[in-house]
């Protein structure tokens, strides 16, 4: 999975995520300085903490309730350990407004960085130029080869592509005028050796990689023709004129929209062709028409169509690469909002129906299995006015996620589900912090993408599949998330049943060794920094290093992806005599510092979701299974290792309530765990026309959670039935039975000619009756059963872990962008 990271000072981040469902191991974090900085200087300092109010005259944030945490001074042994094995590296003479970080393969300690701009005119107006170094030992040391691709200058938009095994992709930016094409430098070797490539296009985009065989390219040209490479950019093929966008499906199934003319509104007339090719451009199929945008996620392809020029636009869904698709159906929604696609995988999509007019909140909805069928998840959820959500998938515990509602009073509040949706519910107050008597209800809420929006706090939450039950985020103990009281760091060690404060204010922080070590920054807005915690029981007690005795201005973090690395990166500025700034890199190796390897007494078993050790056969049970995974005990201080494994053992659970969600037109009742049927839906019935198919469903109004491995117990009490038929197709009513009336005879050809004729002028009256009736009854049955919906653009949630400084103003690919208008009202 590649990763990519701006830091622009003083302003934005940005998180892209990008090649989804990569098996790779690469990750991109790119470093803006601007001038701004740059002409500061020195002259920046710490603001004053005494201070109780801003310079505008709004009031300051208030520190929350009081907590404790283990702060241990390190031994001069250790010390002298971590001086030995802390690496500072000074990147003198680069004039470069863009550093552009980014790891090479798995495990082979490979970093190349490339120091450029954001425009070539920027190396006419500083005399610069694109650099690219090569660190084969983690960052501890860098070379510079920027002659291996003859000092060409590469553009921050294009930066370093990484894909799978050892492969990378440089993109020169040269101009359109007098140049045929453009020119890619390719790598096999981990940037060892580059071969250059003159292209017969130019790139409007990065070239994108299959997710598993790097030879094979997709590339899209500046005047739409979509460009195939199946061998790693040497030879390239036009396969497609008119292209808008593109998207990988599974195996080497490649989606991706035209329009038909060159009109460039035809994406917002929703005049584009939606087309899939499985066999790399060789042959192609038509898979619907007349569509805005589409997307992909998990198994899941959707597209939103106008059905009809006066009607709104309305989404389909296909998980079948295409083969067939459906309408989806979102119960309680109306014309005015708009989707946006939170989380998805081969099971199960979460969706936000946003509510009409600037609520800045929605209803949040689960899917089926085909993506078809969505039930009502969470009421209220927010979404601020840049189109984000605070959804975070917690990847550290299966079926957990997070995010935030805006309740009737005004507050925002947190909320956690670890059933997939099917419920959720309040945090808990965290163990060392107690809240005043003045508080009602004492809770954790978590801060998230409309905090940091907002310049609250610098990173989200965190939490990795191999650091199995942890979570890093920031927070606020209260009644609410408050603006009025500083974010703190708070640790979940569960999958975020329980929490507990671990360091006061915010920080920058990141998992390493799976778990077996955190690392943070403390975040200076404004100043320097040059020290750096850590610790190695999941931030009970930590440890500080001052890694540098010259403090600079701070970038962000950087670490190898995976979390199995020992070192971490700190990269920033240091504004030099002549005032220039230089940018510094420090590289910390904890590796010889935790020296021991894990053995088999530093494990322990432990049971996931356990909350009731009263009830044994209950107790850890989530979606239907046990979970027991084997972990690093907190008080060993050692090393997973490169090699370590995620193990768990799994059994089944009888199944009960929480293992079903409510069915369409069915929602969970406040006071009870049965699934009410909503009053907008008095049938049992619902008859869908799917895939050339009227499917009859009749449900008790319970449907099993996607994956969820439940055996036995409860069982809804009318079992879901469905009958399937051809569209307008109804069952035969059986051969007809005899009459003992007398019968009429037709003998003569004057009597049949008059009774084809009379029976052909009744059947077609009869016929036309019949379609008038059923167009008429459609219409009442899809006015009342299927609302339409206004699309604006298809937004897809980013997953964003960032690990580094403030927000960014950008906007990526999918859409998404950060923005400096200002919603601190939300947060009281």
């Amino acid at each position: 999975m590649t990763w990519r990271l701006v830091v622009l000072w003083g302003l934005c981040v940005l998180l892209l995520l990008g090649a989804e469902g990569s098996s790779y191991e690469g990750r991109t974090v790119t470093f803006h300085r601007t001038q701004q900085d740059e002409s500061q200087g020195e002259a920046r300092a710490r603001p004053r903490r005494d201070t109780s109010t801003s310079s505008s005259g709004t009031p300051r944030p208030s520190h929350g309730p009081p907590f404790t945490s283990c702060r241990t001074p390190l031994t001069p042994a250790e010390h002298e350990v971590l001086d030995d094995n802390t690496h500072e590296t000074g990147f003198n003479g680069d004039d470069g407004s863009y550093v552009i970080l980014t790891w090479v393969g798995d495990g082979t300690g490979v970093v190349l960085v490339l120091s450029t701009f954001s425009a070539p005119i920027d190396t006419f107006l500083e005399g610069g130029s694109s650099r690219v170094y090569r660190s084969t030992d983690y960052g501890k040391s860098f070379h510079d080869i920027s002659d291996r691709i003859n000092n060409t200058f590469i553009r921050e938009e294009f930066g370093v592509s990484v894909g799978p095994g050892s492969s990378v992709i440089l993109t020169a930016d040269i101009p359109v005028v007098d140049h045929r094409g453009g020119i890619i430098f390719t790598s096999t070797d981990a940037g060892a050796t580059f071969k250059f490539i003159q292209l017969p296009f130019h790139l409007v985009q990065p070239v994108t990689y299959h997710f598993l065989n790097p030879d094979y390219l997709v590339a899209l040209s500046i005047d739409g023709g979509l460009w195939l490479s199946l061998d790693f950019g040497a030879k390239w093929t036009k396969v497609h004129d008119g292209v808008h966008s593109f998207s990988w499906g599974a195996g080497i199934n490649l989606f991706f929209s035209y329009s038909r003319t060159e009109a460039v509104e035809a994406e917002e007339r929703g005049d584009l062709v939606l087309k899939r090719t499985t066999d790399l451009g060789k042959t192609f199929t038509i898979i619907h028409e007349d569509i805005f945008s589409f997307g992909y996620i998990g198994a899941f392809l959707f597209f939103s169509v106008m059905e009809d020029p006066r009607s709104p636009r309305v989404m389909y869904f296909s998980s079948d690469q295409g083969d067939t698709f459906s309408r989806a159906l979102l119960p309680s929604a109306s014309t005015e909002q708009f989707y946006s696609i939170l989380d998805g995988d081969e099971e199960m999509l979460f969706m936000h129906v946003d509510n009409p007019g600037d609520t800045f909140f929605g209803t949040m909805y689960t899917s089926d299995d085909r993506g078809i069928l969505f039930s009502k998840s969470l009421e209220r959820h927010l979404f601020d006015g840049h189109r984000k959500s605070d959804f975070t998938n917690i990847t550290s515990l299966r079926g957990v996620y997070l995010t935030n509602k805006l309740d009737e009073d005004g507050r925002i509040r947190s909320v956690i589900s670890f059933n997939r949706g099917g419920s959720w519910r309040q945090l808990n107050k965290p163990d060392n912090v107690e809240c005043g008597k003045q508080v009602k209800n004492c809770n954790l809420h978590i801060h998230g993408e409309h905090s940091r929006n907002n310049r609250i706090v610098p990173m989200l939450a965190l939490s990795e599949p191999t650091a199995i039950g942890l979570v890093i985020a920031h927070g606020t103990v209260g009644d609410s998330l408050s603006s009025s009281q500083h974010p703190d760091v708070f640790v979940s060690s569960d999958g975020g049943y329980n929490w507990r404060g671990t360091l006061r204010g915010t920080h920058h922080y990141s998992i390493l060794d799976s778990g077996g070590l955190i690392v943070a920054v403390e975040a200076q807005r404004e100043g320097q920094v040059k020290t750096i915690k850590f610790s190695t029981d999941e931030g009970q007690c930590w440890k500080s290093y001052n890694f540098t005795e010259q403090p600079f201005f701070f970038a962000g973090l950087a670490s190898e992806p995976g979390t199995k690395a020992m070192n971490v990166s700190v990269w920033g500025f240091r504004p030099e005599e002549d005032g220039q700034p230089m940018w510094v890199a420090v590289t910390i190796d904890f590796q010889s510092l935790i020296t021991r390897e894990c053995n088999d007494q530093d494990y322990e078993e432990w049971l996931a979701h356990s909350t009731d050790e009263k009830d044994l056969e209950r107790n850890g049970c989530v979606l239907g299974a046990k979970e027991t995974y084997r972990r690093l005990k907190k008080q060993s201080v050692c090393r997973n290792g490169k090699g370590f494994v995620v193990s768990k053992k799994q059994s089944p659970c009888q199944c009960t309530r929480e293992d079903y969600l409510c069915d369409y037109g069915y929602y969970r009742h406040v006071n009870t765990s049965d699934c009410v049927r909503q009053s907008s839906a008095p049938n049992k019935t619902l008859e869908l026309c799917l895939n050339g198919e009227e499917d009859e469903l009749l449900t008790a109004g319970y449907r099993k959670v996607p994956s969820d491995r439940c055996e036995g117990g409860f069982s809804p009490q009318l079992a879901m039935q469905t009958v399937i038929r051809p569209c307008g197709v109804k069952p035969s009513a059986g051969p007809p039975a005899r009459s003992s009336s007398p019968v009429t005879h037709f003998d003569t050809p004057r009597e049949r000619l008059v009774l084809i004729l009379v029976c052909a002028g009744a059947g077609l009256i009869v016929l036309v009756a019949i379609v008038s009736a059923v167009l008429a009854v459609k219409r009442v049955v899809y006015r009342n059963r299927t609302p339409a919906y206004r699309f604006s653009n298809l937004q897809l949630q980013d997953d964003e872990n960032s690990i580094t400084a403030d927000l960014q103003s950008a906007t990526s690919s999918n859409g998404t962008a950060c923005q400096q208008d200002s919603d601190d009202d939300l947060l009281e």
